[in-house]
C-alpha cells in the first residue's frame, strides 16, 4: 500500500454539511466551545479528515471546494439548484477555519470559478487514472457513481463507528441495477434530483428509471423508442423529452475542466504541528489535539461545568466516530392512554380542569393551519404520561368531541404548553375554540435562550432529554407528493406518536423553564414573545384581500415591458442572445461592446455580470440600465405578480401569510407563504405590487402606520450623542441635520447631494460600514468616503464610543443586548480570523439597534391588539412588515383607530428619544403607505 499512488479527492462541502448535521443534530454531538462558537462543522470535517489519513494512508490528497460563481449548468437551466436552502451561519463561519486547518495540514485546496467541485474531482480523477493512480472520490454524493472505474472509486465515510463504504464498478452496477457506471447519468436524467432541482421526467421515480434503462440502455435510445411504451408512462416520456435530455446534461459531471494534475503539489507533506495546535487550542479540540499531536491543550472550561446555554460541557470529549445512544419509546417507562369514548373523555376533562397547566398538541391533515382538518388531540400534565383523543372525520361527531374540551381550552387560569403553539392555536381557532390563558411555547423559549440554534422538537428532545422521538416519516412516509396523511395512520400508532409529542413537549418545558431565568429571558418571554403568539394568530386568520384582476393586468403589462426591453437590448447589442445567460451576457458586454476594458475573465472564460458589477457600469453604456430593468421586471412578474393569486385560500378568498417568531436571531419577524417582508419598495414597479393588497370591501379602508427612522432614533438613545438627540428633539430632518454637521454648513444650505451622502452614512454606520463600503455605495473615491466618515465621528463622537463599547462588551461577555434584554450571542468576537471576527463586530454594533426596533414594534402590536379586543372594534390588524403595521379599518372607526395606533406605537417603549409613527390611508396598500 505505501508504494501505491493513492489519491484522495475530498468533496469539501458535502463532507462539511455531513459533519455539521451529524454532530449538531444530536445531544452528545452538539459542540459549542466556551466562546459559544458552534464547532460542529469544523469538528465533523476534521474528524473525517484525520480518520482517512490514519486508516487509509493516502500518498496524495486535495480538498475541492465549490465557489459562488455560476456554472455552465446555471446557464443551461436558470433554476438549477434554486431550491437549495441558504447555508447555515454555523457552516459559513466555519469555512475559514477549515481552510486554515487544511493549510496547517499542508493539504491543497482546489477550486475553480464556473465549475462545481464534482467537475474538478471528475477531471482530476480521470487525469490521475492516466498517470497510474488509484483515486478515491471521498463523498456521500451518489452522482459520483458515474465516474467509477477499476482505478476510480467512491470512498463514502462511515457514520458513528461504522466502516467506510468503498464502491467500485461492481458495487455501483449492483446498486443501480445497470451494466455500466456511465448509465447512472441516464437514471439521474430520468428521475431527476430534487436536491439540485434537476427536473427529470415528472412522475418517473428511481424504480421506473432503473427499469427503463435496463430495457433501453440510455435516455437517447428510450426517446427513439417511445412507441414501445404504454399508457401514462408513454405520454409522460413523450411529453417531457426535452426535460430528459436537459436533465441528463445537468447530471453529467464534466471531466475536462482546464486544470493540471501536479503530482508534487498533491503529495502529502509533513503537517505544521504548531499551527494545528494553535487552531485546536482556539477551537478547544482537546481530544483531537491529544489524538493527532499527542499533546494536551489548556482547557478554558472544566468538563461538567454548565455553560452559558445551560448545557453540560462534555462535547469536547466526543468524536464523530464514537457511537451515539439515544433513548426511544421502547427504552422509557411511560403510560399513554386512548380516550376514545365519553367515559374516558370525561375522566380526562376532570383531570385537565383541576390542573394549573397542561401541555397539548394537535394532529391534523395539513401543515397549513388555515386548511388543516383535526385528526386528534393529545394532552400531558406530568412526564411519561399522556392521553390521545381521536377526532372523527365526520363533521358533527368532530364538533361534539371538540365542544367538550372548549371549557378547559378557554379557561384563562390554566397555562397552556405547546411546541410551535401558534399552529395548534390556529387549528383550534378555525374549529371554533379560542385557547385562552398564558401560552408557553417551548420553541420560543429555546429561541430566546439560543437564538442561533435550531428549535424543532426533535432537536430539542435529543439535546435536552437525550431522547429520540418517533419520526413522523415512519407513519406517513417521506415528504413529497406520495406522502401519506395522518388520517390514514392506524389508531394504535397515532396514539403513541401524538401522546409522545405532548409528553416530550411537557418535559422540555420543565428543562427550559429555569434556563429562561439563567439567561435573563423571562421578561422578554412573558411580556413580548408569549403574548405576541395570539396577536400573530389573529392576524394570520384574518388574512388580507387581494385584487386579482389588477395582478392579471399588471402581469400582461410586465410581459409587454419585458418584450420591449428585450428588443432594445438586442438593438444595442446588435444581435439576439440569451439575456439570462451570464456567459452570453458577459461576451456581449465586455467583448463585443467593450464596456469595461478592465473586466477580467475567470478561468472558465466567463465574466461576472451580477447586479453589483452592473450597477458600477450604469454610466458607461445605456444597455446596462436596460439589463437591470429586464432583471427587475422578470423577477417581479415571476416571484410576485404571477404567484400571489395562486396563494389565495379557496375558502376565505384571502391571502393568509404565516408570521415566524423563531427565525431571525435579531428578533425581527419573518413571514412565509407569501413572504411579505421581501416585497420590493425601492422602485416604482416594485411598489406597485402593494396596489394588489386591498381593503375587504367598500365599508373598509387600509391604514398604514410606519415608524419613522426608528433605528436612527435608537442609536441616538443608546449612544446618548447630544447632537443627534438634539436633532430628534427639535424635529429636524435627521439626514439634513447630519449633513450640516458633517459638511460644516447651515442646515438651510444643505444640498440634495449632501443629504444623500449623510443618509448613506447614517444608515451605513448601523451596519458597521467601512470607507470602502461607503465609496462603493455612493460611487465616490474611497478617500472622500473616509473623510466623510471621519468628519461624521468628529461631529458625533458618542456614536463612535458606543460602537467601540459594544464591541468591548461583546468581547468580555460573549453577547450584546437590546433595550428589552434580548441577547445576540457572538461566539466569534474574539476569533483570530479577521473576516470571521469582523462579521461578529458588525453584529455587535447592529444587533442591539435592529433587535431593539423589533422589540419595540412587537410591544406596540401587543398593546394595539389588546385595545382592539377590549373595545370590540370591527377594524383588524392584518400585516406587519419591518417597521410598518397595516390595518383593515372599518370606515366609521377610522379617526379613532388612527389616533389610537399612532399613540400606542409612539409610547410602546420609552427609549429617551421621541418615537414617531406616520400614518396613511387608502383603498390599497400603495395608497396607504
Amino acid at each position: 500500500m505505501p508504494d501505491e499512488k493513492r489519491l484522495f479527492l475530498l468533496d469539501a462541502f458535502a463532507l462539511i454539511y455531513r459533519g455539521y448535521f451529524a454532530l449538531n443534530a444530536n445531544a452528545k454531538f452538539n459542540p459549542v466551545n466556551s466562546k459559544g462558537l458552534d464547532t460542529s462543522a469544523i469538528l465533523g470535517f476534521t474528524n473525517t479528515l484525520v480518520e482517512v489519513l490514519n486508516k487509509q494512508k493516502p500518498s496524495h490528497m486535495a480538498v475541492i471546494f465549490d465557489t459562488a460563481a455560476p456554472t455552465e449548468r446555471h446557464e443551461e437551466f436558470t433554476e438549477y439548484k434554486a431550491n437549495r436552502e441558504e447555508m447555515p451561519d454555523a457552516i459559513a463561519i466555519s469555512i475559514p477555519y477549515i481552510k486554515e486547518l487544511l493549510a496547517a495540514f499542508k493539504i491543497p485546496v482546489i477550486e475553480a470559478e464556473g465549475y462545481e467541485a464534482d467537475d474538478i474531482i471528475g477531471t482530476l480523477a480521470k487525469k490521475a487514472e492516466q498517470k497510474g493512480f488509484i483515486t478515491y472520490m471521498m463523498t456521500p454524493d451518489k452522482d459520483f457513481a458515474q465516474l467509477v472505474s477499476d482505478n476510480i472509486l467512491i470512498y463514502k465515510p462511515g457514520r458513528f463507528g461504522s466502516d467506510a463504504e468503498i464502491l467500485g464498478p461492481k458495487e455501483v452496477c449492483q446498486k443501480f441495477e445497470i451494466e455500466n457506471p456511465l448509465q447512472v447519468i441516464d437514471i439521474l436524467g430520468l428521475q431527476g434530483d430534487a436536491v439540485d432541482n434537476i427536473p427529470g421526467i415528472p412522475g418517473v421515480g428511481e424504480k421506473t428509471a432503473k427499469q427503463l434503462i435496463k430495457e433501453f440502455g440510455s435516455v437517447e435510445n428510450l426517446l427513439q423508442n417511445t412507441d414501445k411504451l404504454k399508457g401514462k408512462l408513454k405520454e409522460k416520456v413523450e411529453q417531457h423529452k426535452d426535460k430528459a435530455i436537459l436533465s441528463k446534461k445537468l447530471a453529467t459531471i464534466i471531466t475536462d475542466v482546464p486544470l493540471q494534475l501536479n503530482e508534487n503539489e498533491l503529495r502529502l507533506k509533513e503537517p505544521d504541528k504548531e499551527k494545528i495546535l494553535a487552531l485546536f487550542s482556539e477551537l478547544e479540540f482537546r481530544t483531537l489535539a491529544k489524538r493527532v499531536l499527542g499533546q494536551e491543550i489548556q482547557s478554558t472550561t472544566q468538563t461538567g461545568q454548565i455553560d452559558m446555554f445551560g448545557r453540560v460541557d462534555e462535547v469536547e470529549e466526543q468524536t464523530e466516530t464514537q457511537a451515539v445512544s439515544f433513548k426511544t419509546l421502547a427504552d422509557v417507562s411511560h403510560t399513554y392512554y386512548l380516550a376514545d369514548n365519553e367515559e374516558k373523555i370525561n375522566s380526562l376533562l376532570n383531570i385537565l380542569s383541576q390542573t394549573k397547566e397542561f401541555c397539548f398538541d394537535t394532529e391534523t391533515t395539513d401543515l397549513d393551519a388555515h386548511q388543516a382538518q383535526l385528526v386528534g388531540l393529545s394532552f400531558a400534565i406530568k412526564p411519561h404520561e399522556a392521553w390521545y383523543v381521536p377526532v372523527s372525520p365526520d363533521k358533527t361527531e368532530a364538533i361534539n368531541t371538540l365542544f367538550k374540551f372548549k371549557s378547559v381550552f378557554e379557561n384563562e387560569s390554566i397555562l397552556k404548553i405547546g411546541q410551535n403553539i401558534k399552529y395548534d392555536y390556529l387549528v383550534l381557532y378555525w374549529h371554533g375554540i379560542e385557547v385562552k390563558g398564558i401560552l408557553w411555547d417551548t420553541m420560543l423559549a429555546h429561541y430566546l435562550i439560543e437564538p442561533e440554534k435550531k428549535h424543532g422538537m426533535d432537536y430539542l428532545s435529543e439535546t435536552y432529554l437525550q431522547y429520540r422521538p418517533v419520526s413522523i416519516e415512519t407513519l406517513i412516509g417521506k415528504k413529497g407528493k406520495n406522502q401519506g396523511n395522518m388520517r390514514d395512520v392506524p389508531l394504535d400508532l397515532i396514539k403513541d406518536y401524538a401522546a409522545e409529542d405532548a409528553d416530550i413537549t411537557l418535559q422540555l418545558k420543565n428543562k427550559l423553564y429555569p434556563l429562561l431565568a439563567a439567561n435573563n429571558c423571562e421578561k422578554l418571554f412573558y411580556e413580548i414573545e408569549s403574548p405576541l403568539i395570539k396577536v400573530l394568530a389573529h392576524m394570520e386568520k384574518e388574512g388580507v384581500n387581494l385584487d386579482v384582476n389588477f395582478l392579471k393586468e399588471y402581469s400582461i403589462q410586465l410581459h409587454n415591458e419585458i418584450n420591449i426591453i428585450e428588443e432594445k437590448i438586442f438593438e444595442l447589442a446588435g444581435t439576439k442572445f440569451n439575456i439570462d445567460s451570464p456567459k452570453q451576457l458577459g461576451q456581449i458586454l465586455f467583448e463585443q461592446l467593450k464596456i469595461d476594458e478592465k473586466a477580467k475573465k475567470t478561468k472558465t472564460g466567463q465574466y461576472a455580470t451580477g447586479e453589483e458589477v452592473l450597477e458600477k457600469l450604469k454610466d458607461k453604456h445605456s444597455i446596462i440600465n436596460l439589463i437591470l430593468d429586464y432583471r427587475e421586471v422578470r423577477k417581479l412578474k415571476s416571484t410576485y405578480v404571477d404567484t400571489l393569486p395562486e396563494m389565495i385560500n379557496t375558502s376565505t378568498q384571502r391571502i393568509h401569510t404565516s408570521f415566524m417568531q423563531a427565525v431571525a436571531a435579531t428578533g425581527r419577524l419573518s413571514s412565509n407563504n407569501p413572504n411579505l417582508q421581501n416585497i420590493p419598495i425601492r422602485t416604482e414597479r416594485g411598489r406597485k405590487i402593494r396596489k394588489a393588497f386591498i381593503a375587504r370591501n367598500e365599508n373598509y379602508i387600509l391604514l398604514s402606520a410606519d415608524y419613522s427612522q426608528v433605528e436612527l432614533r435608537i442609536i441616538a438613545a443608546l449612544s446618548k450623542d447630544e447632537h443627534m438627540l438634539e436633532a430628534f428633539a427639535n424635529g429636524h430632518d435627521i439626514h439634513a441635520a447630519t449633513a450640516a454637521k458633517v459638511f460644516g454648513v447651515k442646515i438651510e444650505n444643505v444640498t440634495k447631494e449632501m443629504r444623500n451622502k449623510a443618509k448613506a452614512v447614517n444608515f451605513g454606520i448601523i451596519y458597521g460600514q467601512s470607507a470602502f463600503g461607503l465609496s462603493q455605495n455612493l460611487n465616490i473615491p474611497q478617500r472622500e468616503a473616509k473623510e466623510i466618515i471621519d468628519s461624521y465621528f468628529t461631529q458625533y463622537p458618542n456614536i463612535k464610543l458606543y460602537m467601540d463599547n459594544n464591541i468591548a462588551f461583546a468581547r468580555k461577555y460573549g453577547y450584546v443586548e437590546t433595550v428589552m434584554g434580548r441577547r445576540r450571542y457572538l461566539p466569534d468576537i474574539n476569533s483570530s480570523n479577521n473576516t470571521v471576527r469582523g462579521f461578529a463586530e458588525r453584529n455587535a454594533i447592529n444587533a442591539p439597534i435592529q433587535g431593539s426596533a423589533a422589540d419595540i414594534i412587537k410591544k406596540a402590536m401587543i398593546d394595539i391588539f389588546k385595545e382592539l379586543q377590549a373595545k370590540n372594534y370591527k377594524s383588524k390588524m392584518i400585516l406587519q412588515v419591518h417597521d410598518e403595521l397595516v390595518f383593515d379599518v372599518y370606515k366609521p372607526e377610522l379617526e379613532e383607530i388612527k389616533k389610537m395606533v399612532a399613540n400606542k406605537m409612539q409610547n410602546a417603549y420609552n427609549i429617551g428619544v421621541p418615537l414617531l409613527a406616520e400614518t396613511g390611508t387608502g383603498q390599497n396598500w400603495l395608497e396607504a403607505h
